[in-house]
């Protein structure tokens, strides 16, 4: 059956999660997270930021090969074993097997959709990209939010990536316009879903 991804991408904060984890709930659906293709934190040749830590921002900390190739294979086979990832531990800790039974649309989510849009194109999917358009000072709030209760990295490690994450948050909306994606409130995104009414 023919099966159609679609990327949605936005800052670390907007609601791509909540968005998707909706979106299930319609059986119309599957969804998957992009986060699960990081590369270890060991991985030789890992972009190092400013902070001393691997740039978790920058798609050189991400496997973008793999992930066409597994997501090609799940929208072909309507099955596909996904790495399982840790982003406390920055690492992966095992992998899972992601069924899609008779939905004939994947929801991809993660900061690097926007890399992935033209090479899941150029590998034949049919693919459409979605941009979450949200406040930069409500993205900051839920991030840091989120970060904290999660545990993901220290305090002060997640108060100084989140204000790089804010400076960078436009230039990276250009980026996701130029690549082919339409802006999109959450309420626009949960109507066209059809998970408005769960929202």
């Amino acid at each position: 059956m023919p099966r159609t991804l679609l990327l949605i991408a936005g800052p670390s904060g907007s609601g791509k999660s909540r968005l998707t984890r909706l979106a299930t709930g319609t059986g119309r659906a599957a969804t998957i997270s992009l986060d699960d293709f990081y590369r270890d934190v060991d991985a030789p040749g890992l972009p190092m930021s400013p902070l001393g830590i691997p740039d978790w921002d920058d798609v050189g900390t991400w496997d973008l090969a793999q992930a066409v190739d597994t997501v090609g294979a799940l929208l072909r086979d309507g099955r596909a074993e996904l790495p399982t990832y840790d982003i406390s531990k920055s690492r992966r800790v095992g992998e899972h097997i992601v069924d899609i039974d008779d939905a004939e649309t994947v929801l991809a989510e993660g900061i690097f959709a926007i890399d992935m849009l033209a090479a899941a194109r150029a590998a034949g999917m049919t693919c459409e990209g979605w941009w979450l358009d949200r406040p930069r000072s409500a993205n900051f709030t839920r991030r840091l939010a989120r970060d904290l209760r999660e545990h993901r990295k220290t305090p002060p490690v997640l108060l100084r990536r989140g204000a790089a994450l804010y400076r960078a948050e436009p230039a990276l909306r250009r980026a996701a316009i130029e690549a082919g994606f339409t802006p999109m409130s959450m309420r626009r995104a949960l109507t066209r879903l059809g998970c408005a009414a769960r929202s």
